[in-house]
């Protein structure tokens, strides 16, 4: 008789991998914790991507590429107020520094509780005596909490995956004081950064207080937990190969020959306001404005893939992004030169890497994000022999790692940028290498399964 496969591990994230979609479309924590899940007996939940007004629907459980999961579905009204509501128009602004877009109320509060609840009870059910469960992102932060009130006691790690705000931002929040409760509830809660971190240690001691003990742990109503930096990673062999792979692809050779000897400058983020592209598109204008010598000579393209498409402050900022890329090319353009595609469209990962490849410059300029792993991915991609330029907002988590080697920018400022981005365009190959070599010494040090084998390894030291 086979044995039933154990839940050593159990991933509780909003969104799983689709079984419909193809491995090389997979991003950055999609591969580290289908990795982890592959090494580990364990499986994965979350939302499945449904809507369903069955409250009461059980979880559907299904294997894909040798890992299980275990997904539910939503109510219209709970995705409205959890996910929409509460997740994306009150915790996303505000852990990304802009208090003028959080848009609070109590309903979708308690919705996002709600939901946090029901997650609770599903997973519950699923925790063994052995059990490790390893939370993710900002959707989810009171798992822990009703996990414990639930009377599971298990290691519970959470890794939050975007920014964390300085406690002046936080107590913006109403009844912040329970967001920190919340996560006082896990063993292991990790962030992308120190200045992260340093954050949330302020927040937990001013809005909270709690005590800070000389082994590292934070208590607060009489829980101990650590907070940690893990910042997030690659798989750089992979990335490498699926560059490779994009370059020679159909969609690779038809860039290359679009391009027609052009400098390619790259630039790939989700349809974000926390993404800078709008400034992005104007450093790109004034550097043309300034640098005539690169008329005809270098082509910008910018992949933004349609983000949360019903809410309508995304679809206002496509249309301005529109609105710029084509003031842009009606400026500059010539008979046989369009200066700046602007591709409101998804592409394959592998894709997206050949692109990456192709590129003399890699324009990546948050105006805040947790990381951004395409800035990883683009040094992974380049060709060591010739490699290209990172260009990086100081506000992405990955210039804390990668600012030896790449040109970081205040992407406030668009003539600083335009500066750097023609620096990088002029840059000499000796000097391009050094900076790439700095920076892969790095991401070998820190790759994707190094990040999961350091949460893990912190969480599986707890002693319950």
């Amino acid at each position: 008789m086979s044995k039933e496969p154990d839940n050593e591990l159990i991933v509780v994230s909003n969104r799983v991998p689709s079984p419909k979609s193809s491995g090389g479309s997979q991003g950055g924590l999609a591969v580290g914790v289908m990795n982890a899940l592959q090494k580990n007996e364990g499986l994965w939940v979350g939302w499945s991507g449904e809507i369903d007004e069955n409250r009461d629907a059980q979880l559907n459980h299904y294997e894909f590429d040798s890992v299980r999961f275990a997904t539910f579905p939503l109510t219209e009204t709970d995705h409205q107020t959890f996910y929409i509501g509460f997740s994306n128009e009150v915790l996303w602004p505000l852990f990304h520094y802009r208090p003028d877009k959080v848009d609070y109320s109590r309903e979708n509060l308690e919705g996002y509780l709600r939901v946090s609840q029901r997650y609770a009870r599903h997973v519950a059910t699923l925790v063994e005596p052995h059990s490790r469960i390893w939370v993710h992102d900002y959707q989810l932060i009171p798992l822990g909490f009703y996990l414990r009130q639930a009377g599971i006691n298990v290691p519970i790690g959470h890794f939050l995956h975007t920014p964390f705000p300085p406690w002046d931002v936080l107590r913006i929040l109403p009844d912040y004081e329970n967001l920190l409760r919340y996560f006082s509830a896990y063993d292991v809660v990790g962030f992308q950064t120190k200045c992260d971190l340093r954050n949330f240690e302020e927040c937990m001691r001013h809005g909270f207080d709690a005590t800070f003990h000389d082994d590292g742990t934070i208590e607060a109503e009489g829980r101990r937990f650590r907070a940690e930096a893990f910042p997030i990673s690659i798989d750089l062999e992979s990335a490498q190969e699926l560059a490779r792979q994009g370059v020679e692809s159909n969609i690779g050779k038809r860039m290359a020959q679009s391009l027609a000897d052009r400098t390619l400058v790259m630039g790939v983020d989700r349809l974000d306001y926390s993404k800078g592209i709008y400034k992005r598109f104007l450093a790109f204008e004034r550097l043309l404005e300034k640098a005539e010598h690169q008329h005809g000579h270098v082509v910008f393209v910018q992949i933004s893939p349609p983000s949360r498409t019903d809410v309508p402050e995304y679809a206002e900022l496509r249309t301005t992004l529109e609105r710029i890329a084509g003031h842009v090319n009606g400026r500059f353009s010539d008979y046989d030169w369009t200066p700046l595609r602007y591709l409101n469209r998804g592409y394959s990962r592998e894709s997206i890497l050949g692109f990456l490849r192709l590129s003399r410059v890699g324009f990546l300029t948050p105006l805040r994000d947790g990381m951004n792993l395409v800035a990883k991915e683009f040094v992974a991609a380049q060709d060591p022999e010739d490699p290209g330029v990172l260009v990086l907002s100081h506000l992405a988590g990955a210039s804390w790692e990668l600012q030896e080697g790449a040109l970081v920018c205040n992407p406030y400022d668009t003539e600083g940028v335009a500066d750097m981005l023609d620096q990088a365009l002029n840059m000499p190959l000796e000097e391009r290498k050094e900076r790439w070599q700095r920076m892969m010494d790095v991401m070998r040090n820190n790759d994707i399964h190094h990040w999961c084998r350091q949460f893990l390894g912190a969480l599986s030291a707890v002693q319950h």
